[in-house]
């Protein structure tokens, strides 16, 4: 059955999972205002699709925090499953998206606790302990990347699996492994509920080419160009 002819409201999308085949997948009959997302088993998740600054290319967007609980809950079982082989001991989130899944994540592999990376600098941080910040989703604003020197002994020797919600430049991931490669840490995997193009991959491949093999998404999303009728292909 074929309902991408449906437009979603702004409201509606990230709010649950639909089956197999419902939503055509075939790129070159287009999209409208969504990208139905395959899931591992064949379900589709509905993402609004958001042009770029250049006007003739658009990218598959998931906000992560405002998804339905049933949504997120299925993303961290499913990134769970395709981490589970590397044996995590200890899950790293990036903020601020990225704690959502990394949260839920380390819930679904048994562990008590998760250790979120930061931006708000708190007074006991060290200066020492972080990196600079830049996201796709907030261009132009700079931030740096924090970790709590107090959550240091919990990631020290361990196997570490750093989580966030969507690998798409490649910056965040790669000002994360920087910021742990201070202290030390290599993470073991990398997981990501979407990986939104394969722009990342070259990012990653420039200055940390063995990190690549590491990466574990749910899902990919391609870049998206316009055509006739204000549809995406």
């Amino acid at each position: 059955m074929d309902h991408s002819s449906q437009d979603l409201q702004p409201h509606e999308f990230w709010q649950e999972i639909v089956p197999a085949g419902t939503h055509d997948l075939e790129p070159a009959k287009g999209f409208s205002n969504f990208y139905p997302a395959r899931l591992p088993d064949g379900s589709q998740l509905r993402l609004p699709i958001r042009p770029l600054a250049d006007g003739e290319h658009a990218l598959a967007s998931l906000i992560i925090n405002q998804a339905s609980f049933t949504v997120v809950d299925r993303l961290a079982t499913l990134l769970a499953a395709r981490v589970e082989d590397m044996k995590p001991e200890i899950v790293v989130g990036l903020p601020t998206l990225g704690l959502t899944l990394a949260a839920a994540t380390a819930a679904k592999l048994g562990h008590a606790r998760y250790v979120p990376l930061g931006t708000s600098r708190k007074f006991w941080y060290r200066d020492e302990l972080s990196i600079p910040l830049s996201s796709i989703t907030s261009p132009g604003h700079e931030k740096r990347l924090f970790i709590d020197p107090r959550m240091l002994p919990l990631i020290e020797g361990k196997r570490v699996l750093l989580i966030d919600d969507v690998l798409s430049s490649g910056a965040s991931i790669l000002a994360a492994l920087r910021l742990l490669q201070i202290v030390n840490v290599k993470p073991v995997a990398i997981g990501a509920a979407m990986l939104q193009t394969r722009r990342w991959e070259a990012a990653l491949g420039a200055e940390m080419p063995d990190m690549v093999d590491r990466v574990r998404g749910v899902f990919e999303t391609p870049m998206l160009r316009q055509g006739e009728a204000g549809r995406w292909f």
